[in-house]
C-alpha cells in the first residue's frame, strides 16, 4: 500500500487537472491548491501522526519565501520584459509590412507564391520577435485578405498563417526556450543554437508542403496571376534590402549571444533598443507607441510571472509531500530505456498541450519529468529543443490552441473556425515530423552547440 503522503502527492495532482477545467485562473489555482495541500499535510501529521514525508511544520513550507527571491533576483529571466519589448516594438515598426509589400512582388508570380511569403516572413518575424500572439496576427492582417482575394483555399491560407507566426516560439530569441533553460538549468545560448536548424528546417517544410500542394491540388492554390508583373533584378534587389533590418537585428542579438559577446540578458536589451531604432527610422516611432508597448510588455510579462510564483510554490509542495520521487518511481516502473523514456515524455507533454497552455507546461510538468531524463543520461540540449518542438503543436491543437484564436480574430469574415481546424492539421503533422527526425538524428539540434562550444 502506498504511503499516506503519496496518496496526498496523488490527491494534489488530480485536483489540479480537475480545477482546471473551471476556467480559474491557472496562477491563482497553483497557489491556493497548494496551500491547502500543505495545511492539509501538516494537520493530518500534526493531529493524527499520519506519515506526510517532510510536510511537518508551516516553518519548512515558509522556504518556498526563498524561491520567490530567487525567481526576482534571476539575472537571466530579466531577459523575458526585454525579449517582449523587443517583439511588441518590432511589431508596430512596420518593418513587417515592408517586406510583405516586397515579397509579394518576388513570389507572388508563383503558383503557391503568397503562401511562400507568408512564411519567409514568418521565419524572419519569429528570429526577431518570439512573440507568437503578435506573429500571428500581423500576418493575418497582411496576408490574408490578398490570399482570399487571389482566391487561396481558406482553409490553407489560415493554416499557413497559423503555422508560420507559431514559429516565433521555437526560432530564437524565444521567451519559452529562456524559461525552459531557468527551469532546468541549462544554458540559454545551448537551446538558442540547438532550436535555430530545427525550427528554420520547420519553416522550409512548411514552404515544400506549400509547392506540393500546389502540384497535386493546384484548385487549392492559385496559379499566376495574369496581369502579375514581370519579375525584375531590381524587384529582388529591393526585396532583399528590406531584409536587412531584420537580419540587422537578428545578428544583434543572435550573434551576440552566439560569439560571446554578450549574455542572453545584455543581448535582450540591445534586441529593445535595436527596435525602438527600427521604429524611430520608420517613423513610426512615438509617445503613444512607447506607452501601448510598455504597457502591454507589462501585463505580458506580469501574466507570465504570475503562472511562474503559483507554479514555485505547486512544485515546492510536490516536492515536500514526495511527488518528485513518485514520478520518478513511476517511470523506473515502465520498464523502459532511455528512448522509450524519452518517446512516453513527449506523448504526455503532446497531450497536455490540448488542455495546458505552454507556459503551465514548462513550469509545472518540465521540471517534474527533467530529473527523470537527466538520471538516463541523456543530452539536456538535445531533450529539452524536442519538447519544444512538441509545445509548438500545443499553438495549434484546440481547444486550447492560442494561435488558433488570435487568427480567427484577425482573420476577414468569411473565414469560420473549422476552416482553421482544418487548415492546421496538416501543419501540426509537419511539426510531429520535425520531432521524429530530431528524435532520429539528434545532430540536427547538436551540431551547431557542439560547433560552437565543443559539446551539446
Amino acid at each position: 500500500m502506498l504511503p499516506f503522503y503519496e496518496f496526498l502527492a496523488i490527491g494534489l495532482m488530480v485536483t489540479f487537472i480537475l480545477a482546471l477545467f473551471t476556467g480559474y485562473p491557472v496562477a491563482w489555482l497553483l497557489g491556493i491548491l497548494s496551500l491547502g495541500f500543505a495545511a492539509l499535510g501538516i494537520f493530518l501529521g500534526d493531529s493524527f501522526g499520519f506519515d506526510t514525508f517532510l510536510m511537518t511544520s508551516w516553518a519548512k513550507f515558509s522556504g518556498v519565501v526563498d524561491r520567490f527571491d530567487a525567481i526576482m533576483s534571476n539575472w537571466v529571466l530579466v531577459s523575458l520584459p526585454m525579449f517582449v519589448y523587443m517583439g511588441l516594438m518590432l511589431d508596430r515598426s512596420g518593418v513587417a509590412d515592408t517586406m510583405m509589400r516586397n515579397f509579394v512582388k518576388v513570389f507572388g508570380g508563383l503558383r503557391g507564391g503568397l503562401g511562400l511569403t507568408v512564411i519567409v516572413i514568418g521565419i524572419l518575424l519569429a528570429a526577431s520577435t518570439g512573440i507568437v500572439g503578435a506573429s500571428v496576427v500581423l500576418l493575418a492582417v497582411l496576408s490574408m485578405p490578398i490570399m482570399l482575394q487571389n482566391n487561396y483555399n481558406k482553409a490553407l491560407a489560415s493554416g499557413v498563417v497559423a503555422a508560420s507566426g507559431t514559429l516565433g516560439i521555437l526560432i530564437p530569441p524565444s521567451i519559452m526556450l529562456v524559461l525552459m533553460a531557468d527551469q532546468v538549468s541549462v544554458s540559454v545560448g545551448d537551446l538558442f543554437m540547438g532550436a535555430l536548424i530545427p525550427g528554420v528546417a520547420l519553416g522550409l517544410l512548411y514552404m515544400i508542403f506549400v509547392v506540393i500542394v500546389g502540384f497535386v491540388r493546384p484548385d487549392l492554390v492559385p496559379p499566376r496571376p495574369a496581369d502579375a508583373e514581370k519579375l525584375t533584378a531590381r524587384q529582388v534587389g529591393i526585396a532583399f534590402l528590406s531584409t536587412l533590418p531584420t537580419f540587422g537585428l537578428i545578428l544583434l542579438v543572435l550573434g551576440s549571444i552566439f560569439f560571446g559577446v554578450a549574455t542572453p540578458t545584455e543581448a535582450s536589451g540591445l534586441g529593445a533598443f535595436g527596435a525602438i531604432l527600427l521604429a524611430a527610422a520608420n517613423r513610426k516611432l512615438s509617445w503613444s507607441v512607447i506607452r501601448q508597448v510598455g504597457i502591454e510588455t507589462t501585463l505580458t510579462t506580469c501574466f507570465i510571472f504570475a503562472i511562474f510564483i503559483g507554479a514555485t510554490v505547486f512544485a515546492y509542495v510536490l516536492r515536500l509531500i514526495g511527488g518528485d520521487e513518485l514520478i520518478a518511481e513511476f517511470f523506473k516502473g515502465l520498464g523502459l530505456g532511455p528512448t522509450g523514456l524519452v518517446l512516453v515524455v513527449l506523448l504526455v507533454v503532446f497531450v497536455a498541450g490540448f488542455f495546458l497552455d505552454w507556459f503551465e507546461i514548462v513550469l509545472i510538468i518540465l521540471p517534474l519529468l527533467a530529473p527523470v531524463i537527466k538520471l538516463a543520461g541523456l543530452d539536456m540540449t538535445w531533450f529539452l529543443i524536442l519538447v519544444a518542438l512538441m509545445l509548438q503543436t500545443s499553438f495549434l491543437t484546440p481547444p486550447v490552441g492560442f494561435s488558433l484564436f488570435y487568427l480567427k480574430g484577425a482573420v476577414p469574415k468569411g473565414v469560420t473556425i473549422r476552416d482553421i481546424y482544418i487548415g492546421v492539421i496538416p501543419f501540426v503533422l509537419l511539426q510531429l515530423a520535425m520531432v521524429a527526425l530530431c528524435f532520429l538524428f539528434p545532430q540536427i539540434i547538436l551540431w551547431l552547440p557542439q560547433q560552437m562550444y565543443g559539446g551539446g
